[in-house]
C-alpha cells in the first residue's frame, strides 16, 4: 500500500495551513488551534516545516538543542518519529521541530528522486497515531510547501483581515489545484479563518464580506481577534490557552476548534458564543456605530451629511487594485500629532532669508 492511500484510508485529517504571504498568523493559527484541539481530548502533531522554526520556539523547543529535526527526516534517513518532542503543559501535543537547516533544503531537494513525496512517505507510518497532523507551511510555493501539500489531505488558509492578505489568495487557489491535479488528488481547501480582526475599522469588515462572498461555507464562522496576548505568548513558549487561558484570544482558538471538530456552537440572538465574548462577524448589512457614541450620533469617520462619500477601497481576490495616492499641490512636511495630521505650509525663500 502507498503512503498516499495509507493517509487517505486513515481517518486522520492532516491539514496543511498554507499562505504565500507572510505575517498573515499561520504559525499563530498553527500552533493554537492544535493547543486548543489537544486540551478537548485529540491527539495533535504539529509538523514545523518553516526554516524560521517560530511554531517549535513558540511552544517553548529550542531547535538548537534538538539532536534530529525535519531537515534530517527530509534529506536524511531519520523516521519521523525519531524527531517527535512533547509539548510541556499540554497533553497530546506533540512537534516534529524545524532547523535553521531547512533555509537551504529548497535547494538540496531539487536534484533528488521523488523530491516532492518525502514528507507523505515519512509521515504515511506514524499517521495513524494522531488525530490531526498540522503542517507549519513556509511563506512561499516552493518544495518545502508542496511537499506539505502532497502530504496534506485539506489545507487550512489563515487570510488577515486587511487588504494586502487578499492579495495572492487567488494564485495560491491556483497552486492548490495545480498540485490537487498533478501530485494529490484528494487534496482540497476545506477551510477559510478570517485573523487579526480589528471590529473597530471598517476595512476589517468589508475584507470579511469579501472573503465570505468569495470562498462561501468554506470561512469559519469563528473570527480570531486581533489581541495582543497573542503576540507575546510566543516569547513565553507557550499557546495562548496556557499562557492566558481566560484571554478572549484563547477562547476565540478554543471556539474555533470546536468548529473544526463539528461541534455545535452555542450562540445567543446577537451571534457571540455563550462561552465568551468572541465575536462572529456575520455578513453585514451595515457597519454599527462605536458603543461610545449614541444611536443618533454620526460615527467619527463618517462624512458629513453634506459632504461627497469618501471612495471605498476596491477589494478583490483575483486582481486586487489600490486607488491611487494624490499628494495636494503645495504641501509641505506633514507632521503627525497626537494621531491627527498637520500640514505645514512650504517655507518660500524670503522667510529662510530672514530665519537666518
Amino acid at each position: 500500500m502507498t503512503s498516499s492511500e495509507l493517509i487517505a484510508q486513515s481517518k486522520t485529517r492532516v491539514i496543511a495551513i498554507a499562505n504565500q504571504k507572510g505575517g498573515v498568523g499561520k504559525t499563530t493559527t498553527t500552533v493554537n488551534l492544535g493547543a486548543a484541539l489537544a486540551e478537548l481530548g485529540q491527539r495533535v502533531l504539529l509538523i514545523d516545516l518553516d526554516p524560521q522554526a517560530n511554531a517549535s520556539t513558540g511552544l517553548g523547543i529550542n531547535p538548537r538543542a534538538i539532536e534530529k529535526n525535519m531537515y534530517d527526516v527530509l534529506l536524511g534517513d531519520t523516521p519521523l518519529e525519531d524527531t517527535l518532542e512533547p509539548v510541556a503543559d499540554v497533553e497530546g501535543l506533540f512537534v516534529a521541530p524545524s532547523s535553521l537547516d531547512l533555509a537551504g533544503a529548497e535547494i538540496e531537494l531539487v536534484p533528488g528522486f521523488n523530491r516532492e513525496r518525502r514528507l507523505i512517505d515519512a509521515l504515511a507510518p506514524i499517521v495513524g497515531d494522531y488525530d490531526y497532523v498540522f503542517i507549519d507551511c513556509p511563506p512561499s510555493l516552493g518544495l518545502l510547501t508542496i511537499n506539505a501539500l502532497v502530504a496534506a489531505t485539506e489545507v487550512l488558509v489563515p487570510i488577515q483581515c486587511e487588504y494586502y492578505a487578499l492579495e495572492g489568495v487567488g494564485q495560491l487557489v491556483r497552486n492548490v489545484e495545480l498540485v490537487r491535479k498533478s501530485l494529490n488528488q484528494s487534496l482540497e481547501i476545506s477551510t477559510i479563518v478570517l485573523v487579526m480582526y480589528d471590529a473597530r475599522t471598517k476595512l476589517a469588515g468589508q475584507v470579511v464580506d469579501e472573503v465570505r462572498n468569495h470562498f462561501g461555507e468554506k470561512v469559519c464562522k469563528i473570527v480570531i481577534p486581533r489581541v495582543v496576548r497573542l503576540s507575546e505568548a510566543p516569547s513565553y513558549g507557550q499557546p495562548i490557552t496556557v499562557f492566558d487561558p481566560e484571554n478572549r484570544g484563547a477562547q476565540a482558538y478554543r471556539d474555533l476548534a470546536n468548529e473544526v471538530l463539528g461541534n455545535e456552537l452555542n450562540l445567543d440572538d446577537d451571534n457571540v458564543p455563550s462561552s465568551g465574548g468572541v465575536e462572529i462577524v456575520p455578513e453585514r448589512e451595515s457597519d454599527p456605530a462605536p458603543d461610545d457614541l449614541a444611536p443618533d450620533d454620526p460615527a467619527p469617520d463618517d462624512p458629513a451629511p453634506d459632504d461627497p462619500a469618501p471612495p471605498q477601497p476596491q477589494l478583490g481576490l483575483d486582481e486586487p487594485t489600490a486607488a491611487p495616492i494624490k499628494r495636494p499641490s503645495g504641501l509641505g512636511a506633514t507632521m503627525i500629532l497626537g494621531g491627527s495630521p498637520e500640514v505645514m505650509p512650504e517655507a518660500d525663500s524670503e522667510t529662510l532669508e530672514e530665519n537666518e
